[in-house]
């Protein structure tokens, strides 16, 4: 962890793409947890809870934080509230459509992906503080990767939760621009905003946690320079990061299915329109950009992952 000694209390259990960073903390008064990973990771999600209440000799769980609703961030919510009833906080945007579970709002139909339902008990508010575990922490807005995205910053150790919003080699897919919004401008407001604060060490949704921040500000920017100068590569650059995602869940499948897949997400023939590309070249397009960049392989008929 760049030999940064984190304080006492909190745990950062790294998991790679398919789910996000897990963060936990504990305190006498409270144990929480930050994002819980994708649901088909779910069963290990209740796993590494459970471990960390056996060490920290606590049968409880007060609080889930997600930092954003995409699904490898909230994929265990439902299992940790049905096993411990933990309260949930979700960003204060998205009070709507987690209460009525509006498919049309959240993002899960739209990028393809699953979400088992759950519900919320607190909403998180940019600008007010929450307890996790011994320490309070800032809540701060970080639009860009997910226009209600938040951060949570803890001042007197200089920790920053910036979830998908920098990591130590760029950033999350700026999805707002793909169906034709603004993210770019929103990203680097966020960028701005961490280089504000006085960070000793980041903890990201994905990779390890790290100290470079200037170093790792400087590469975010050069990203979105080079994203923001033609919104073409973003565009591109987040459906191919859609298969690959949707490939890590599935390992093996048939190329059938695929295009099945391709065909019926919305995000992907939002952003097919935006490129003027027909849906049969969107899908052969994508198939062969993973190929090539060997993020996959063929099997016969079957596209398999390679990680």
């Amino acid at each position: 962890m760049d030999h940064f000694l984190l304080p006492p209390g909190i745990d950062i259990v790294e998991r790679g793409w398919l789910s996000a960073n897990t963060i936990l903390h504990f305190g006498n008064e409270d144990m929480s947890v930050v994002d819980t990973g994708y649901c088909a990771h779910q069963e290990l999600t209740l796993g590494l809870v459970a471990n960390a209440l056996s060490k920290w000799q606590v049968s409880r769980l007060n609080k889930v934080i997600n930092t954003h609703l995409h699904s490898d961030h909230c994929g265990g919510n439902a299992a940790l509230e049905k096993v411990y009833q933990a309260q949930i906080h979700i960003p204060l945007a998205e009070a709507e459509a987690v209460r009525d579970w509006n498919e049309d709002l959240l993002s899960f139909r739209a990028l393809g992906q699953a979400c088992p339902r759950f519900t919320y008990t607190h909403l998180l508010k940019p600008g007010n503080e929450i307890t996790l575990g011994r320490y309070n922490w800032q809540i701060l807005a970080a639009p860009g990767h997910d226009p209600h995205s938040i951060m949570l910053y803890q001042a007197d150790h200089r920790l920053l939760i910036s979830a998908d919003a920098l990591w130590e080699d760029g950033f999350g897919v700026i999805f707002p621009e793909l169906w034709g919004e603004s993210g770019f401008e929103e990203t680097a407001q966020t960028l701005d905003l961490i280089e504000d604060l006085e960070v000793a060490l980041v903890i990201p949704g994905h990779g390890k946690p790290f100290t470079d921040v200037a170093g790792a500000l400087v590469r975010a920017r050069s990203r979105l320079d080079y994203l923001a100068s033609d919104s073409d590569r973003n565009t591109r650059h987040g459906m191919k990061v859609l298969l690959k995602y949707k490939l890590l869940e599935w390992r093996s499948i048939e190329l059938e299915k695929v295009y099945d897949w391709i065909f019926s997400t919305p995000a992907i023939a939002q952003a097919a329109k935006r490129l003027n590309m027909p849906s049969n070249e969107v899908a052969q397009w994508l198939i062969q950009g993973l190929l090539k960049s060997k993020a996959a392989k063929l099997e016969g008929t079957r596209l398999v992952n390679v990680d």
